[in-house]
């Protein structure tokens, strides 16, 4: 098949080959691409990370493809200028092929994925946005999205802090959420940005911005919601976080 993609990791095997996943606007998939590593190659520079390339692919009786032909379309090389731009880059990549998407669901992803790669390049967007953006859109094409519409004991859309049940991903307003024994974690402006990302056109999703408190407090419910979600914690996390703790945003 000859398609669109996004390299997501790319792991060296044998003297000069790789071994892809690619992010496809069908779904994720496995691809070797042999005599990729060597600088004559034509597949040298559109097999890289985060190169987003036209693949032409054939599928072994393994199910795992080979690379026959790669043209970039583009490729996000100035994310390797700032530690906490890559190491972003690197987590929503895991993210991404862990989530997994197929269909309409994967090609959603692939847009999500590269026009925030597309901004953290520009850098004029505050990355730890960029991430609370990416995190919670990525979760809810794949699936995993929170109503937040109203309370769920009340009804009331807005007034005072909210409460979000990361294990339920139910929302009460302060005095539901206190009858429960809970205290509100989200304040007016994080749970406005919240249900902007959720609910706004592809287009909109990134445009608002958050008083540091505010950013703080969608960081943290963001990367809850991921911990939620996945079996255990991405193995970029870690790094993501020595070098971009939402703790630090001021």
């Amino acid at each position: 098949m000859t398609t669109p993609g996004l390299v997501l990791r790319e792991v060296k095997f044998r003297e000069s080959d790789r071994m892809l996943t690619i992010l496809t606007p069908q779904g994720v998939v496995s691809a070797s691409a042999k005599g990729s590593l060597r600088l004559k190659s034509k597949l040298f520079s559109a097999c890289g990370l985060f190169c987003y390339s036209d693949f032409t692919l054939y599928e072994g009786r393994d199910g795992v493809y080979s690379v026959d032909e790669a043209q970039v379309r583009r490729v996000f090389f100035e994310l390797r200028s700032r530690v906490e731009a890559l190491a972003l880059g690197m987590y929503l990549a895991e993210l991404a092929a862990t989530l997994h998407p197929t269909g309409e669901e994967a090609a959603g992803m692939l847009r999500l994925l590269l026009n925030t790669l597309h901004l953290m390049c520009e850098g004029k967007k505050d990355l730890y946005q960029l991430r609370a953006v990416a995190e919670l859109r990525g979760l809810a094409i794949a699936g995993y999205m929170p109503d937040v519409v109203m309370c769920a004991g009340c009804g009331r859309y807005e007034g005072g802090g909210f409460y979000l049940d990361i294990a339920t991903g139910a929302l009460w307003c302060q005095e539901c959420a206190e009858k429960n024994g809970n205290t509100p974690n989200l304040d007016a402006a994080a749970l406005s940005a919240l249900r902007h990302i959720l609910l706004a056109d592809d287009k909109k999703i990134f445009s608002f911005s958050l008083a540091p408190a505010s950013l703080r407090r969608l960081c943290w419910a963001s990367q809850m919601q991921v911990l939620q979600v996945l079996e255990r914690p991405p193995k970029t996390l870690e790094f993501l976080n020595s070098v971009l703790p939402y703790e630090d945003i001021k």
